[in-house]
């Protein structure tokens, strides 16, 4: 079992949202230390992390990022962005921009990170994924992170033997700035990192952290249909 009372913790996209909300649970559930990345650390506003500079699909910001967290056992990546390019009609540029940071992004964080909690004696990966993982309704941003929660549920398997276990968080509408503009229930990030922790104390594989999530993780068994009612039209 996971124990965040003494862990180190790293958290991209640190300074607001969810990633603002994790970074005060983790200090709450008694966490040591717990670094809140952004590309401006200066806009990480809890008191008591460490603020540190990050832009996850520079190759050479991840690496300087490793090198100043050496004592990290707690590894959650969840800085994103919705770009939500359209397939057809939108630059090509637009779905790579996606790309690189919701896929690529926490792939090379994981992959820097990985031997720092080797060292420390093993851990745990949080990845923040969507409930769009399952529904193809946001071009670009569905199929990041759809490529996401594949990427989560392989590094499941190949980092167990090497002492780190592996959860995917998936949430539907949370309040926040993504989703400013959309009209629906929306939980909040408080109650998104707490389940979040929950899981990773219990060394669950997946978090669905709301109906939403559930209910559309229980119709992938179903006919396509079901998910998008426009096909039956």
């Amino acid at each position: 079992m996971t124990t965040i009372e003494g862990s180190v913790a790293l958290v991209t996209g640190g300074s607001r949202g969810i990633g603002r909300a994790l970074v005060a649970a983790l200090y709450e559930r008694g966490a040591k230390k717990v670094y809140a990345t952004a590309r401006d650390p200066k806009t990480v506003p809890h008191p008591d992390a460490v603020p540190l500079a990050l832009e996850v699909s520079d190759p050479a910001s991840v690496a300087a990022a490793a090198e100043q967290a050496q004592d990290v056992t707690l590894l959650i990546n969840n800085a994103g962005r919705s770009v939500k390019a359209n397939f057809l009609d939108s630059p090509v540029e637009d779905v790579r921009r996606e790309f690189e940071t919701n896929f690529y992004g926490p792939l090379l964080v994981t992959r820097a990170f990985v031997p720092v909690i080797e060292r420390n004696g093993g851990g745990h990966i949080l990845n923040v994924h969507s409930v769009l993982s399952w529904l193809g309704l946001a071009g670009s941003y569905s199929a990041s992170k759809a490529a996401l929660w594949s990427q989560t549920n392989s590094l499941r398997l190949d980092l167990k033997p090497r002492g780190i276990e592996v959860t995917g968080l998936h949430v539907g509408y949370v309040d926040t700035d993504m989703t400013a503009e959309v009209d629906a229930p929306k939980s909040t990030p408080e109650s998104v990192a707490a389940q979040a922790l929950d899981g990773i104390e219990a060394d669950a594989f997946e978090v669905l952290a709301d109906d939403l999530s559930r209910q559309v993780k229980a119709g992938l068994a179903a006919d396509l249909a079901v998910l998008y009612p426009q096909l039956a039209a």
